[in-house]
């Protein structure tokens, strides 16, 4: 857990604040410069620090000058990619976005979001400032932003390690949602039993989006859902229909305890039968009913554009030019993210969870064909220490379709002992941790014109893609 290291200068003079801010500012530019000439980052996260080091409150006094609408969105999965979906609403609604757009979710990546788009005297030339914050930053981050609108995507099991059992998560985002004052509005999963429950006891507005068709889905929660009894009573749940992990129609047969009334809602769903989609939807807003085709694949995707049409709803932003918009966001780094190696394709898919895992086999099982894969963990201080959770994928559903598997990283071997227990055959795995020997090895196996599907953790997937960088395959990822 980080710890708040800002302090009070209220006692400072106001010239000697101004030229601290102007130092922590110009040093932070300076790192991040530095860092995108040297090729040793994209300035997503070494600003934030290095300005922090300086002056602890330069978040607070740059966004706090600052007239801009703020927005901050936080949750287990899904956050990075409905920053993008709801600054290219706001862009296409004509407004100018300042953004953390590269995923750097901690303090120091929200903090550099203010220094990257500051001038040196603080002031911000921004009509919106949209923050994806980490679900253990953002407790820390919400005091010194102010948001106006705070959107929490959904609530899942990750990195106990970390943030220890779902509950504590959930009672620290509360506690952070209680805080808020009368003025902000709060845009919540209506379909997250525990995530629709935050905020009872708020002062600010409380705004619910979701899915409630019964187009998609199946009758009950998969294996691995992580809340199936009721928050209130412990009553085993009833679903009408379970869209992905927990999340779903769900009541209480004991209390009653059920999911709210949607204010933003898919009120129809088709997903596509290839798994690269698009999804087509229909929705019901405050705004009037609205039919939309999201050109990322996959109920989550839907998810994800639901929460930030939640989001522009909850800002006052027309919704005409939302196809627009959404026609012209594209994947984030590592997010199902598809790489021409020479006459080979790669997807690489950034998994830290049984939810998101799942969520990525789902797709790849709907493309043709047999498989190779490219498995990669580590449990370094980001990743987590734990991957108990990986007993929990559905790796079973997939296995009659993989050709072979390489596993990566310092977890090879429970990631190997995992693929063994879903009776994928032993002459399929290979073990190779050393991160590009893994890489050569996986793609040697492909086929010309062939596909690999790489799904990896948090660091993995950043080593993965730097390598790639240099071979020519992508750009960096700051760049996109």
């Amino acid at each position: 857990m980080q710890t708040d290291n800002s302090n009070n200068d209220s006692t400072t003079p106001n010239g000697l604040r101004k030229a601290r801010l102007a130092f922590a500012i110009s040093a932070g530019k300076i790192a991040g410069a530095s860092g995108r000439l040297f090729h040793i980052g994209g300035g997503t996260s070494l600003p934030g620090m290095i300005a922090r080091r300086i002056d602890p409150n330069v978040l607070k006094s740059v966004v706090g000058d600052s007239k801009a609408k703020k927005i901050v969105i936080t949750g287990s999965n899904g956050k990075t990619t409905t920053a993008r979906m709801t600054a290219a609403i706001a862009d296409a609604a004509g407004h100018r976005v300042s953004q953390n757009r590269t995923g750097s979710n901690l303090l120091q990546g929200v903090t550099s979001v203010a220094v990257n788009f500051a001038d040196l005297f603080g002031r911000l030339e921004s009509d919106v400032l949209l923050f994806e914050i980490d679900e253990a930053t953002i407790p820390l981050a919400v005091p010194e932003i102010q948001p106006d609108v705070v959107v929490i995507t959904n609530i899942f099991r990750d990195q106990l390690d970390r943030y220890g059992e779902l509950y504590s998560v959930a009672q620290a985002l509360n506690s952070m949602l209680e805080s808020l004052p009368e003025t902000a509005t709060i845009l919540l999963n209506g379909n997250d039993p525990q995530v629709a429950n935050f905020g009872v006891n708020a002062k600010a507005r409380r705004i619910f989006y979701g899915l409630e068709t019964k187009d998609i889905g199946t009758p009950v929660p998969e294996q691995s859902a992580d809340i199936i009894r009721c928050i209130h009573c412990n009553s085993d749940f009833l679903y009408e229909v379970a869209y992905m992990s927990h999340l779903g129609l769900y009541r209480c047969p004991e209390c009653g305890y059920t999911l709210p009334p949607l204010d933003v809602a898919v009120t129809s769903a088709a997903l596509a039968d290839n798994g690269e989609g698009p999804s087509h939807i229909k929705l019901r807003t405050p705004l009037g009913e609205m039919k939309l085709d999201i050109p990322l694949p996959g109920v989550h995707n839907i998810y994800n554009a639901t929460a930030a049409i939640g989001a522009a709803v909850a800002l006052g932003f027309p919704l005409d030019s939302v196809q627009t918009a959404m026609n012209n966001v594209r994947t984030a780094f590592g997010r199902m993210e598809k790489i021409q190696a020479g006459d080979k394709t790669i997807f690489l898919s950034f998994v830290k969870n049984p939810t998101s895992f799942n969520l990525m086999l789902r797709l790849i099982a709907k493309h043709e064909g047999k498989k190779h894969l490219l498995l990669s963990m580590s449990h370094t201080v980001v990743d987590g220490q734990d991957f108990a959770w990986l007993w929990d994928v559905e790796l079973e559903d997939i296995a009659p379709d993989i050709l072979d598997a390489v596993c990566s990283g310092n977890k090879s071997e429970e990631l190997a002992l995992r693929l063994k227990y879903a009776e994928i055959p032993t002459d399929k795995i290979i073990e190779v941790e050393d991160r590009e020997a893994a890489l050569d090895e996986a793609i040697k196996n492909v086929e010309p014109g062939g596909t690999l599907y790489i799904m990896s953790g948090y660091t993995p997937t950043q080593e993965l893609r730097r390598i790639m960088q240099k071979r020519g395959w992508v750009k960096h990822f700051w760049e996109e």
